[in-house]
């Protein structure tokens, strides 16, 4: 059992791609959840029955007490993955988990604590070599540096003792609107990449990630331990695009787009993006990612510890979200 039965389940970030799915997972499982979410934000992927709302907003440290209040289980899956200004990552990152983590002390809380962070906090694999939990941790954008030190956060909390992290990579599926743009790019016939090399990566598919949560919580001894749940395999962007593409009737062609380029290309977009005062997925800070080759990851750990294996084959997967995207029209049929 995940949390006692007159125990709600606490997910932050509940609205959002990730958080929305674990939320449906939860529900399906019958947990009372209680879903913490601004009061901007849209409920439409939301289950209709089975959960709490609890409204507040974690960086601004508004409602957190009322929303952890009688928790046994936290699922903190809220973050910042694109802002206006690198500020943004700090504020939404770093502060909103220290805050939570103190609303759960001030209320006397033990509860378990599923911290969700990235493979960005542990930076890319400087050898080609996918990295394990234990590597040096080198982040080299600020959502990395960020991600890093909210898990120093957790790792300093009094409730670290009962608190486990999971280190998810690229992650897609239904409803995710990120790699949405890389799909469109690929629907078209198009694959963009930074130089001319080859780029690989690690994916998980959401609900692969999401069944990882569950068995960090479950399974994981606490003590702030990390976890990368992906699938086993990493893949080449080319593999990712093409085989999207064949499942549309296309075929994919690469092309390179020169550093300063690509640098300038972020540069206008954060212009933009400031102007608007709405984050966009293409900045600065995405290009620095950009540019290291190997984002990729072992997966021994959660596979032992937690019996952890994604399900979904790459094909599956992509197939799925294809099969979303064409039904709520975020790509034409």
């Amino acid at each position: 059992m995940l949390a006692a039965a007159d125990s709600p389940i606490l997910v932050t970030g509940a609205t959002g791609f990730v958080g929305s799915h674990l939320v449906e997972r939860l529900v399906g499982l019958g947990y009372g959840v209680r879903c913490l979410a601004r009061r901007t934000s849209s409920l439409a992927w939301l289950p209709g029955e089975g959960i709490e709302l609890a409204y507040g907003e974690v960086a601004e440290n508004v409602g957190l007490r009322e929303a952890v209040e009688g928790v046994s289980l936290v699922f903190h899956v809220a973050g910042v993955t694109k802002t206006p200004s690198s500020e943004g990552y700090y504020r939404g990152n770093v502060q909103g988990t220290a805050n939570l983590l103190r609303a759960l002390e001030e209320v006397g809380s033990g509860a378990r604590f599923v911290h969700v962070s990235s493979l960005a906090a542990v930076g890319p694999s400087p050898d080609g070599r996918p990295l394990a939990e234990d590597a040096p941790a080198h982040p080299v954008s600020h959502y990395g540096k960020s991600k890093w030190e909210a898990e120093e956060a957790v790792r300093r909390s009094p409730l670290s003792a009962g608190a486990v992290i999971v280190r998810p990579p690229v992650v897609f599926g239904p409803r995710d609107r990120d790699v949405l743009k890389f799909f469109q790019a690929a629907s078209r016939g198009w694959l963009f990449r930074i130089g001319s090399q080859e780029a690989f990566v690690s994916v998980v598919h959401v609900s692969d990630l999401v069944a990882g949560l569950l068995a960090a919580a479950e399974r994981a001894p606490g003590q702030a331990r990390p976890y990368f749940v992906a699938n086993e395999e990493p893949v080449s962007w080319t593999e990712f695009a093409s085989v999207a593409a064949e499942l549309m009737g296309r075929q994919v062609r690469a092309v390179s787009i020169p550093r300063p380029m690509a640098w300038a290309a972020g540069f206008v977009a954060e212009l933009g993006s400031k102007l608007r005062g709405k984050p966009s997925i293409l900045s600065r800070d995405k290009i620095r990612e950009a540019r290291y080759r190997y984002w990729t990851c072992q997966t021994a750990r959660a596979h032992h510890e937690l019996g952890f294996r994604a399900e979904k084959t790459l094909r599956q997967g992509i197939a799925e979200t294809l099969e979303w995207y064409r039904m709520v029209r975020w790509l034409r049929p």
